[in-house]
């Protein structure tokens, strides 16, 4: 028994408890929980380790370090034992992304040995919405993408990613896990799209789903069909799919200065209720 507060990397057995602490804030946790859900806490499943808070052998925050170190219900005393463990270990994430306090406390104490970053978000804010638009029609031509279509999803994630991170995800690895990740979704029957003469001019994924909470995730519109509404009749469909088959609540967090998104957004019905922060490196 843990008689004092201290850290280290979650062991399978330990999954109770971990799904206990996600639980506490279904909508901010849902992106962890739900990769929780499926892969448990073997780290090669996981694909990254659960590393635990432990006041008197007690559970009472979490930090998932993968391809991202995410901190969750983390006290002040656990960002501090999270940010000593990440020093320790060195950084391997490509970003670091969580509740906005908690992640701007953690990017202070790891920014003297990890930084500078590529780019620091610092507000980002999350907006939930539990219900379908009144006066917003979902696009009839919204759908799931099917399996045979990858060809046809992928360039339109590329070019969202690309414009959102500031990165290809083509680099490094040519894009393997990235279009690992779309396929996943694919298959999932999570990504749905707008394809108008076999090519996407809206799309949108839901990246993340728990009996609880899901969370929207790649909003794009085509370049040349921006400023049509394609993206509030366009998250109309998504969110009927979503509230309809997939949970009761449905999030997205979206950037402090993309006030058109943030706009069109609010027009579908997402409220403001909180902020996240991300670390781009």
């Amino acid at each position: 028994m843990l008689t004092t507060s201290t850290t280290r990397v979650l062991e399978p057995g330990e999954l109770e408890a971990a799904l206990a602490v996600l639980d506490r804030d279904p909508v901010s946790n849902a992106f962890v929980a739900a990769r929780v859900q499926v892969a448990g806490l073997d780290p090669w499943r996981l694909g990254g380790e659960m590393w635990g808070w432990y006041t008197g052998g007690r559970l009472e925050s979490l930090c998932y370090a993968g391809a991202n170190l995410v901190p969750i219900c983390a006290t002040p005393e656990a960002v501090r034992g999270f940010a000593e463990r990440a020093r320790r270990a060195g950084r391997r994430c490509s970003s670091i992304v969580g509740p906005a306090d908690t992640t701007a406390e953690l990017w202070s104490l790891l920014e003297p040995s990890w930084g500078p970053a590529r780019e620091v978000r610092s507000h980002q804010p999350l907006m939930v919405t539990t219900s379908m638009p009144a006066d917003i029609p979902p696009d009839p031509l919204v759908r799931r993408i099917r399996k045979d279509e990858l060809d046809v999803i992928m360039p339109a994630c590329v070019a969202m990613f690309t414009e959102e991170v500031g990165v290809s995800p083509l680099a490094g690895d040519g894009g393997l896990l990235y279009q690992a990740r779309v396929a996943e979704l694919v298959t999932a029957g999570r990504s749905f799209a707008r394809v108008e003469n076999g090519r996407v001019v809206f799309k949108a994924e839901i990246g993340a789903a728990t009996p609880h909470a899901c969370q929207v995730q790649g909003v794009w519109v085509a370049p040349e069909y921006r400023g049509r509404g394609l993206s509030e009749t366009g998250m109309a469909a998504v969110l009927g799919y979503a509230l309809n088959e997939i949970a009761p609540v449905v999030s997205l967090y979206v950037n402090d200065f993309n006030t058109a998104a943030r706009a069109a957004y609010r027009r579908v019905g997402f409220q403001e209720v909180g902020a996240f922060m991300s670390v781009l490196f």
